[in-house]
């Protein structure tokens, strides 16, 4: 039995602010979609999931680690849980970023962020709260008890971790990613519209997913439910061991 969840990730301070959206969609069975999660609360779902017999894939939109060359810059051993404990060493999001930028102002993006399209690098200003909360708070310590995070950090845990990416999710079905994310009666049909394509997606939708994907003016409840898509079939290439991967 597997089970699929879709987190729509949030890097606000106090622990997300109560702003994750978890979509759930065991097998072949209807979707269920949890709202106002924290980080920690997040933490415990996927330790629980590993707790059972069960196959768990947990898509989580955020940035899961930065490029080759922040490795080399800073000099951090190349192994991902080298990263994960540099970047915790840093008491905040702010103080990590600016330490990148002391070294080099560039933002480069990942190998999977050209290769899935993704809007924006791991260290850009709209973004770098995300990824340094993601590796700190949720992946790090997960990683510590043992689970399993594709492809940086492999175990035999039955919850498996992974990075996605909504917007990448629409490219890859030549869909934009613009246009559903406001409060206008444009950006409402466009979320209704959206949600309703996810059932030629494999992603059949009840009418008060719908509803609850339309009426959402971020764009949260969609964005999870798109991680509920089947990901690409790309193989990633020797560095997604320490870039990561965005399936």
């Amino acid at each position: 039995m597997t089970t699929v969840h879709g987190v729509d990730f949030s890097g606000a301070d106090s622990g997300g602010s109560a702003k994750i959206v978890v979509a759930s969609r065991r097998d072949d069975g209807p979707v269920t979609i949890r709202r106002g999660l924290d980080r920690s609360r997040l933490r415990q779902m996927v330790r629980e999931s590993a707790e059972t017999s069960s196959l768990d894939l947990w898509r989580i939109d955020a940035p899961f680690s930065l490029p080759e060359v922040v490795f080399e810059r800073h000099g951090i051993e190349p192994e991902w849980l080298a990263l994960a404990h540099w970047m915790d060493s840093f008491e905040s999001a702010r103080e990590w970023r600016r330490a990148l930028r002391a070294v080099n102002r560039k933002e480069p993006k990942r190998a999977c962020d050209r290769a899935a399209r993704t809007p924006m690098a791991p260290m850009n200003l709209r973004v770098f709260k995300q990824t340094w909360t993601v590796v700190c708070e949720i992946l790090l310590p997960l990683a510590e008890d043992g689970l399993h995070i594709a492809p940086v950090h492999v175990t035999d845990s039955s919850s498996i971790i992974t990075e996605g990416c909504p917007a990448s999710a629409l490219a890859f079905r030549g869909e934009s990613s613009r246009g559903y994310k406001g409060r206008d009666d444009a950006n409402q049909e466009r979320r209704l519209e959206l949600a309703r394509r996810l059932e030629n997606w494999g992603v059949p939708l009840s009418e008060e997913d719908h509803r609850a994907a339309a009426a959402d003016p971020e764009g949260d409840v969609l964005d999870a439910l798109l991680l509920l898509t089947e990901p690409s079939s790309l193989i990633p290439p020797a560095q997604a061991r320490l870039e990561a991967w965005v399936w």
